[in-house]
């Protein structure tokens, strides 16, 4: 379980961090466990701080993520901001991940106090690897102050980008009397 806090210094390393990151949730369907009239995906993925989703009913209150092809997850960042949402605001997010609803394996729980800003949870397996998969979860556990309904801004899901310089250099060096005679243009 680890303990993230959200700061006014991580700005910097996010900053950093974005050069290096995509944000792949548009390529993927979302879902909800369940959500107020006017509280829904939309307004957790219309990239606007002011809007928010809320959930309606009992925890844990879930996020379903599900990519059409198997998709490399870096972090997920999610914005709340404690100072607005209060007892509606996580205290307890859990990331699992697999390829269905029925085979989710909790990777990461996390938990958070009055936070103000993103929470950048990184994905890795147990090897320390960059996680692949086709379904995403995030399970709200527990608000502030034993709230039932919860608040989340936005959320965003980050894949590494790959700088890969293809060069025909890499290609130009052929062994083969049959594959030499490509080796140049007449």
């Amino acid at each position: 379980m680890a303990d993230i806090e959200s700061s006014p210094e991580n700005l910097d390393s996010i900053e950093e961090r974005l050069k290096n990151v995509r944000e792949v949730g548009n390529q993927a369907t979302w879902s909800l466990s369940s959500c107020k009239p006017g509280y829904g995906v939309h307004q957790l993925r219309d990239g606007s701080l002011d809007t928010y989703w809320q959930s309606d009913g009992h925890l844990p209150h879930l996020v379903n993520i599900q990519f059409k092809r198997k998709t490399t997850i870096h972090d997920v960042a999610i914005y709340t901001d404690y100072k607005l949402d209060e007892s509606y605001t996580p205290t307890k997010i859990s990331v699992r991940v697999g390829t269905n609803f029925n085979d989710l394996q909790e990777i990461e729980v996390v938990d958070i106090q009055e936070p103000s800003g993103w929470i950048v949870i990184p994905l890795k397996d147990i090897n320390d690897k960059l996680i692949r998969t086709f379904m995403l979860q995030i399970a709200v556990l527990q608000n502030h102050q034993q709230g039932r309904d919860t608040h989340m801004r936005q959320i965003n899901i980050n894949s590494p980008v790959q700088d890969k310089h293809i060069s025909t250099a890499e290609f130009a060096h052929f062994q083969d009397k049959e594959f030499r005679m490509f080796q140049s243009i007449r």
